[in-house]
């Protein structure tokens, strides 16, 4: 949310808080504007409408983690997303392709477990312990980003090209950077020979 839509954002509020007949102090409203406003007016306040409406959390007023759980998930959430986004990489990129993911957390876990080459080789049976502890790495890393540390993955042929000194190609963009990607490219004008 942008800072001049703190007005409709604490009516929004209060008005959804009525409903448990609570009053927004203006210390509550300071710490609600900073749990939500990474957010739009809409995502939030349809967030406060799914609270109201569950029929067992719904009985009782949010509090400001309610809202940003529902609407950016928990860690635990989050972290499976990521894995299961990793594992079709594994798939489709494989050992020789250099993924970027577009997110430092999933690169610094990959990183800590050996690097790209190793989690594409790790045998079938050992998938489960590498989703435990690839999810337990992206927790820490997504918890404190600054102490991310890696920008990117590196393939076998990134590896093998950039040890003779050869052009390394571009990595191969992974989820929403994929997307991103695909955009940036249909909005360049084609070339003409």
């Amino acid at each position: 949310m942008r800072q001049d839509e703190v007005l409709e954002f604490q009516r929004v509020l209060s008005g959804a808080l009525s409903l448990w007949r609570q009053d927004v102090s203006e210390f509550a409203l300071t710490v609600w504007w900073e749990a939500c406003k990474g957010y739009s007016m809409e995502q939030v306040s349809k967030a406060l409408t799914s609270h109201a409406m569950d029929p067992e959390r719904g009985r009782f007023a949010p509090m400001p983690a309610d809202i940003v759980k529902a609407l950016h998930g928990t860690h635990t959430d989050r972290s499976l997303v990521a894995w299961g986004t990793v594992h079709r990489a594994i798939g489709s990129v494989g050992m020789y392709g250099s993924p970027d993911f577009g997110d430092k957390a999933i690169h610094s876990a990959i990183v800590d477990m050996g690097g790209w080459p190793a989690i594409c080789q790790a045998p079938m049976d050992e998938l489960p312990f590498l989703q435990r502890r690839f999810c337990e790495l992206f927790r820490a890393y997504s918890s404190r980003p600054d102490e991310a540390h890696a920008d990117r993955l590196v393939g076998m042929h990134e590896q093998a090209n950039a040890g003779a000194g050869l052009l390394t190609g571009r990595p191969v963009m992974i989820g929403k950077r994929a997307s991103d990607a695909l955009e940036i490219e249909h909005d360049r004008e084609p070339t003409r020979h």
